[in-house]
């Protein structure tokens, strides 16, 4: 599609030349006549005529043409980078949070992402133009007048050397400013997330003035890139139009007859003139476009370094493509298990996030797992969703985990994590995430298992009640009910649950974990926990130590020393 963009920009350039000639040939015959004393008739109008407007209708179709073909393909483009960073990321699980806060993830994704436009929709063809078009021009101009073309060949160069010059400062104000703007969303995304913690505090004053010196910090470093892009484009049109000021000066004092090396001479006759002089402020223009176009490319250079870490990471992707559907609750079977983290696996030495021996889980059956931080009990979880590349051998019901198709398996169990995934949405909606074809009557039965619907009823708009940033307007309590009725919504056999009760005070701690009970009877059940507190229900409680830990069908290894802080 670029290379249609630029055949496109390359016949646009010949037909001006073609447009320069006729033109130049149309003034000089009527000048000729005008010397010789000859009436000037509209004959040689007529003549040219059909080919000028031929031109000046086709050159602005062409330049069009381009300009659309180019924004297609940067639309493209930045389209597919965003499905390769949103993959990235999805891939990652809840590991994503090692590349960067949430907000400086959006500001990657959506503001450098775009940043690349420029590159992509005009820098790409305009390097190429910029040797293609002076190459055309200077074959047409040296054809009347060697001299005039090598003056023209001799000062072309100033520009674009002033252009890397300032170029390379521009890049790095670019990148500077790229960073301070993923700082800036960074900063706002935590500031409003914790609003209720600030005005608790009373520190609002302080986070208005956070946020008012972080954008003055952006706005700086805007304003940094801008006096560079005006100082480069000031000395491009400089040297520029000091360049065809000389070439004018040079056809003029010929045409007088006046040149000290050709007096009485007329180097270059009243066509070739008025030609090279209308075809020489275009041999300049696509050096004075690439100069404004360098700073796009400078830009899109210091997005993608912002995004290299993303770009660079090499993400696991799980190949299996087997489909499997619970139908009850299934069996899980762990043999010689060991997880890698992601960042060590190309080291001498891997580190071992988990190890396990032998784990055995009946249909059914609803386990605890408890341990200090780092011993993995997170990374279980992520393993069992399929985020992991894992050693060893998981069978779901006598099925390879490998050999299932990630996306249809976790479709078919329920997940909690420590903080519950709340949209800025009204109850309802959150609700559906889970199941978006359930009706307001199966809302409401879900909402009365988890014991949370007398207070919605309450509301003036029950359902229809809208939430703030990460469930604002409910307590950390009510948000994980509503969490918990989004796995009875999805109706899975099996539920993974990490740290459910990780935030919460002692009794909200304890009821949530008697409500898990009474809620996941006939459900194939793993969850883990730091505390024991209603937990009664479980059939088996097993506990990581930093050395070696046992239970009943369960034998593992997890040094601390050696372990991630998967927790």
């Amino acid at each position: 599609m670029l290379q249609a963009a630029l055949l496109l920009a390359v016949l646009h350039a010949a037909l001006f030349v073609w447009q320069c000639y006729l033109l130049a040939m149309l003034f000089s015959q009527w000048l000729t006549s005008s010397l010789q004393q000859q009436a000037i008739t509209t004959q040689q109008l007529l003549h040219l005529l059909p080919w000028l407007l031929f031109c000046l209708f086709m050159r602005p179709l062409l330049h069009y043409g381009r300009e659309q073909l180019s924004l297609l393909a940067s639309q493209r483009c930045r389209a597919s980078l965003r499905q390769q960073l949103l993959a990235t990321i999805a891939s990652s699980g809840t590991a994503k949070n090692q590349y960067a806060a949430d907000g400086s993830l959006a500001s990657q994704v959506l503001e450098h992402v775009d940043a690349l436009d420029g590159f992509i929709s005009r820098y790409y063809v305009q390097r190429y133009l910029v040797l293609i078009t002076p190459a055309l021009l200077f074959i047409a101009i040296f054809y009347y007048s060697k001299l005039a073309a090598v003056l023209l060949l001799v000062t072309a160069p100033l520009v674009p050397v002033f252009m890397i010059l300032l170029g390379n400062a521009a890049a790095s104000a670019s990148q500077q400013q790229l960073q301070v703007l993923s700082r800036m969303s960074s900063r706002f995304l935590d500031l409003m997330r914790g609003m209720a913690t600030i005005q608790h505090l009373q520190a609002g004053i302080r986070a208005t003035n956070s946020v008012a010196n972080a954008a003055q910090q952006y706005r700086s470093s805007s304003m940094k890139v801008l006096r560079l892009a005006f100082l480069s484009t000031a000395v491009l049109e400089f040297f520029a139009s000091l360049a065809i000021a000389l070439l004018a000066l040079y056809l003029g004092l010929g045409l007088l007859g006046i040149l000290p090396w050709a007096k009485a001479q007329i180097p270059v006759p009243y066509q070739g003139a008025l030609f090279i002089l209308l075809l020489a402020p275009e041999f300049y223009a696509p050096l004075r476009q690439l100069g404004t176009d360098y700073h796009a490319k400078a830009q899109a250079i210091a997005a993608v370094q912002e995004l290299q870490p993303l770009l660079t990471r090499s993400v696991w992707q799980h190949s299996g493509t087997e489909l499997l559907s619970l139908t009850a609750p299934p069996a899980i079977s762990i043999k010689n298990l060991q997880v890698l983290a992601a960042r060590d696996r190309n080291a001498a030495k891997s580190r071992l996030r988990l190890q396990l021996s032998q784990l055995s889980i009946k249909p059914g059956q609803r386990i605890v797992i408890q341990g200090a931080s780092g011993c993995g009990k997170s990374t279980l979880l992520e393993t069992l969703l399929g985020f992991n590349q894992y050693q060893g051998e998981i069978s779901i019901n006598q099925h390879s985990l490998c050999q299932l198709s990630r996306c249809h398996w976790q479709q078919q169990l329920g997940y909690l994590a420590q903080r519950s995934s709340i949209m800025t949405a009204s109850i309802a909606d959150n609700l559906r995430l889970a199941n978006n074809q359930a009706t307001d009557q199966q809302l409401i039965a879900v909402l009365k298992q988890v014991e949370l619907w007398p207070l919605i009823a309450q509301l003036p708009l029950q359902l229809a009640t809208p939430l703030g940033e990460r469930g604002l307007g409910l307590s950390g309590g009510q948000l994980q009910r509503l969490a918990i009725g989004q796995l009875l919504l999805r109706d899975a056999w099996l539920w993974l649950l990490d740290e459910p009760s990780a935030h919460l005070d002692p009794p909200t701690a304890l009821r949530i974990h008697q409500l898990l009970g009474k809620l996941s009877q006939g459900k194939t059940v793993i969850l883990v926990s730091h505390s024991s507190e209603g937990l009664t229900w479980a059939d088996n409680i097993i506990t990581l130590t930093a050395e070696q830990f046992s239970a009943k069908n369960l034998t593992a290894n997890c040094p601390l020393s050696e372990a991630s802080d998967a927790s």
